[in-house]
C-alpha cells in the first residue's frame, strides 16, 4: 500500500467503520500522539473507538496530499462533541513507517458556516484536485519562501512575490478574499492586540499544486498552532485554508504539539 492508502484505511477503521481489529493492524503499538487531549500509543485511540461510534461522529475527507512518509488530510468531523464542538474542521498529519501509521499530529477548529464568514466561502470548499505534480519542488520552495519572508517577517513587503494579486481565495472565516481582505484582517487583529506571529514551521508537505505547513507561534500572547494549506497556480498562491488552536500548557502525553 502507498502511504495514502494506508492512512485512509486507518482513518476509515477509526472514524468510519469503527473497527478496532482493523485499526490494530494498521497502527504501530508505540504510535506517537501529538493531539494534546489523547494519550500516546495505539491502545489509547483504539480503546476510544466504541465511544466514538456511540457518539455518532462522522468524518468527511475533503483533501489528501502526501510527500514521502507524511500524509495530510483535510477533514470535517460532524457530531464531534467528543472532540469539543458539534462540527470541527481539522488537518490531520500522519507519518508512515514499515507499513504502519506511527505518528499523528492534528489541529481542530470549530466550523463556521459560509453564510457567516468574511469571504462567503466555507472553511473546506474550493479546489480539491491534485495537479501539476511536476511542479511539486518549485511550489514547495515558493511556500517556504512565503513562510520565511512574510509569515516570519523577514521581508513582508515581498508578499506579492508569493501571493497572486489577481486571485486569492480565502477560507479563513475572519479574512476577506484578495490581498486587500488579508491586509484588512491583519490590521484589525493588530488594533485588537491580537498580533499573529509565526515562529517555527517544523512540518512542510507538498504534492503538486498543494503545499501544507504546520507552524507554531503566538496570537496576541497565546501560544498557537497554525496549520495552513495553500494552492499554487502559475507560480503564485491563489487559495488558502487553515485551522488554528491554542497550544495548551498541559497535555495527555509528553510528545508536545509538534
Amino acid at each position: 500500500m502507498t502511504p495514502k492508502e494506508l492512512v485512509l484505511q486507518a482513518v476509515s477503521a477509526l472514524f468510519i467503520d469503527f473497527d478496532p481489529e482493523a485499526a490494530k493492524k494498521l497502527l504501530a503499538p508505540d504510535y506517537i500522539q501529538h493531539n494534546p487531549a489523547v494519550p500516546t500509543g495505539a491502545a489509547a485511540i483504539i480503546g476510544f473507538i466504541p465511544a466514538l461510534q456511540e457518539s455518532g461522529v462522522t468524518a468527511t475527507i475533503h483533501r489528501v496530499i502526501a510527500e514521502g512518509d507524511l500524509v495530510v488530510l483535510h477533514t470535517t468531523y460532524d457530531n464531534a462533541q467528543a472532540f469539543g464542538a458539534e462540527t470541527l474542521v481539522a488537518f490531520d498529519i500522519f507519518r508512515v513507517e514499515d507499513g504502519k501509521v506511527v505518528e499523528h499530529w492534528d489541529n481542530l477548529q470549530p466550523a463556521v458556516p459560509a453564510s457567516e464568514t468574511a469571504n462567503g466561502n466555507s472553511m473546506t470548499d474550493g479546489a480539491t484536485e491534485v495537479t501539476d505534480l511536476d511542479k511539486t519542488t518549485e511550489n514547495k520552495a515558493l511556500v517556504e519562501g512565503f513562510v520565511r519572508d512574510v509569515l516570519n517577517g523577514a521581508a513582508s513587503e515581498r508578499i506579492t512575490d508569493y501571493v497572486s494579486t489577481e486571485t486569492y481565495t480565502q477560507h479563513n472565516p475572519l479574512v476577506g478574499n484578495g490581498l486587500d481582505g488579508l491586509a484588512a484582517a491583519l490590521a484589525a487583529m493588530a488594533e485588537a492586540g491580537q498580533v499573529m506571529a509565526y515562529t517555527n514551521t517544523p512540518i512542510v508537505v507538498a504534492e503538486g499544486n498543494f503545499v501544507f505547513i504546520a507552524s507554531e507561534g503566538v496570537l496576541g500572547e497565546t501560544p498557537t498552532a497554525f496549520f495552513d494549506l495553500f494552492r499554487i497556480e502559475n507560480g503564485k498562491i491563489v487559495e488558502h485554508w487553515d485551522t488554528l488552536s491554542e497550544i495548551p500548557s498541559e497535555m495527555a502525553h509528553e510528545n508536545g504539539k509538534f
